[in-house]
């Protein structure tokens, strides 16, 4: 290259920090109408919370009521090796050593295995225990469907749960499984695993051939059905978050077209096909393959869909909006019609697993998604009766049962029970006595399988040094990325403007790059920096290493051949 040319360069980028243009946020209707500052305002550290979790409920000799929470399956069921059973809420009558230990839900355990793995947590090698390898015997082998379930056997199925009949329920530990096995990938026999579910889901989506409108699919007879439970379109979600993730694992070419076809059999709905949990991996997904694939997949509208509620059978579920007196419980996920809005802890905390780092691959949603998140981390302490004054508790006192660890399963703003009627809201509460009436305790309220998975959160977000300003990771929960530097979003919720320290590994200059301005930040810096957030408005810094070679692919600007920005957009 020509001396003078390289020379030109590289002053260019020096001395003019402001390279690309300011990226225009789009916004979420429904996040529009969240506070902009949620009260009574604090953020509590999920972090500790997740790890207090993990010490407490994985703990065999837990003195206590109903403790401990965990036990030995020695069922051996689709592998020949004992597991640990965790109670789905406390007291549980259907679990523990009823029905021989065999009846856990992989939504507790492998919730609370990826949870507390996200946290910094070995769980392969905890007091002489390894967890992880536990979780294969909910591959259902025995019974041919050949993927995760959420129980190991359909003996214990019609105890609840959902199995083989309830579509997000076959689908969605499919998901936990893929995510713990991203954290994971050295453990015996996962990657077999991996392949089965990928290819059984690919099998699945060519049979559907773009009609996801069934109860569920049968993967042993590989035979989609219809029964008493809802149409659930929306698993279409599930299959190409699981097919993609294959794709990025293992580079068959046919996960990737199973992926481009079940994100193409969601889009084509004509009306909100959301159910339960699956709906965010859809809008993440959109952003992610039009950014690595170049494709143009509808985000605003799955993000709309996810937000807003659905119109159809399981109307109203969607992301709750309102304050109840005085408590803003905005962002919470759940229903949204029923007695008047049922938000549900484990929903709300697995809603930040996809929406968080879709904003790496969609820099325009960061304001939208950091006042949610906002919104979300604020609400989400009123599950806990330690957050929660006592006359907005069914149980007050009984709570004191969960440690500190166990949250309610719901904020609720009339209860469903005659005898809490008069509660004002929100009310604390949950489903626990309903599903085994007049034998269920009172302190099954108390949900275990929701509170495993605050990791989630524990991961994503961190307090700064000015309150109401969250550091939000965009890579914790971003599984199968390709490499990627450091990546967090800063929101401002307030009018006016307030500087933030971004801290970072000391040791290491690094320059950042705010992929939402398209500026460099700042150049050459280590250990710390302070940047400036006008009202109302993000950033979403990346922190690359400095004096890194920039390159430019398409819309992607690269430093040292790694992904920065893929969405630059020049100055006119």
């Amino acid at each position: 290259m020509n001396t003078f040319f390289k020379a030109t360069i590289i002053c260019f980028l020096s001395v003019n920090l402001s390279v690309f243009a300011q990226v225009k946020q789009q916004s979420i209707p429904r996040v529009d109408l969240m506070a902009d500052v949620p009260k009574p305002f604090g953020i509590i550290d999920y972090n500790k919370l997740a790890k207090d979790f993990d010490a407490t409920v994985f703990d065999f000799d837990a003195k206590g009521k109903l403790w401990p929470l965990v036990w030995i399956d020695k069922s051996q069921k689709n592998f020949p090796q004992d597991v640990v059973g965790l109670y789905t809420a406390m007291g549980d009558v259907r679990q523990g050593e009823a029905n021989k230990g065999m009846f856990h839900e992989a939504l507790a355990t492998m919730g609370a295995t990826l949870g507390a793995s996200l946290v910094g947590i070995d769980k392969t090698n905890q007091d002489k225990l390894n967890y992880v390898a536990m979780l294969k015997n909910y591959f259902n082998s025995e019974t041919g469907w050949d993927i995760m379930m959420n129980n190991t056997c359909p003996e214990v199925a019609l105890l609840g749960g959902g199995y083989g009949r309830d579509w997000w329920y076959d689908v969605y530990p499919n998901l936990l499984f893929y995510a713990v096995y991203d954290l994971y990938p050295n453990e015996p026999g996962f990657e077999e695993i991996a392949r089965k579910i990928a290819d059984k889901f690919y099998e699945a989506d060519v049979i559907l051939n773009g009609n996801y409108d069934y109860s569920y699919f049968d993967y042993a007879k590989m035979t989609p059905m219809k029964n008493n439970i809802c149409a659930q379109p929306d698993a279409a979600a599930g299959h190409a978050w699981i097919l993609y993730s294959a794709y990025k694992k293992f580079g068959d070419q046919k996960y990737l077209k199973g992926a481009l076809s079940a994100l193409s059999a969601l889009e084509a709905q004509p009306i909100n096909p959301t159910y339960e949990l699956l709906m965010p991996f859809g809008a993440y997904l959109a952003a992610r393959i039009n950014a690595e694939e170049g494709k143009s997949y509808d985000t605003a509208k799955m993000l709309d869909w996810t937000f807003d509620g659905t119109a159809i059978c399981r109307e109203g579920w969607g992301f709750l909006v309102g304050n109840w007196n005085g408590y803003d419980i905005s962002g919470t996920v759940g229903s949204t019609v029923h007695n008047g809005g049922y938000g549900f802890l484990m929903n709300t905390y697995d809603a930040a697993w996809p929406l968080v780092p879709m904003v790496r691959y969609d820099q325009s949603y960061a304001n939208a998604i950091g006042k949610w998140m906002l919104n979300a981390a604020n609400a989400s302490k009123f599950f806990y009766p330690e957050h929660m004054p006592d006359e907005h508790e069914t149980i007050p006192e009984l709570a004191h049962v969960g440690k500190n660890v166990i949250a309610y399963e719901g904020i609720i703003k009339k209860s469903l029970y005659p005898e809490n009627e008069n509660i004002p809201a929100p009310v604390a509460q949950g489903d626990g006595p309903l599903w085994v009436p007049g034998q269920n305790p009172k302190e099954s309220q108390l949900s275990v399988y929701g509170s495993g998975h605050v990791g989630i959160f524990g991961s994503i977000i961190k307090k700064t040094d000015v309150e109401g300003i969250l550091q939000l990771d965009l890579l914790a929960t971003d599984f199968f990325n390709d490499k990627a530097y450091p990546s967090y979003l800063y929101y401002n919720p307030y009018n006016e403007n307030r500087t933030v320290t971004v801290t970072f590994e000391k040791g290491k200059k690094v320059d950042l790059y705010d992929t939402v301005s398209g500026k460099f930040l700042a150049k050459n810096v280590s250990s710390s920096s302070k940047i400036k957030l006008d009202g109302k408005s993000s950033a979403v810094i990346v922190m690359v290493p400095a004096k890194g070679k920039i390159s430019h692919s398409g819309s992607k600007m690269l430093v040292d051949n790694i992904v920065v920005d893929y969405n630059i957009q020049p100055k006119k």
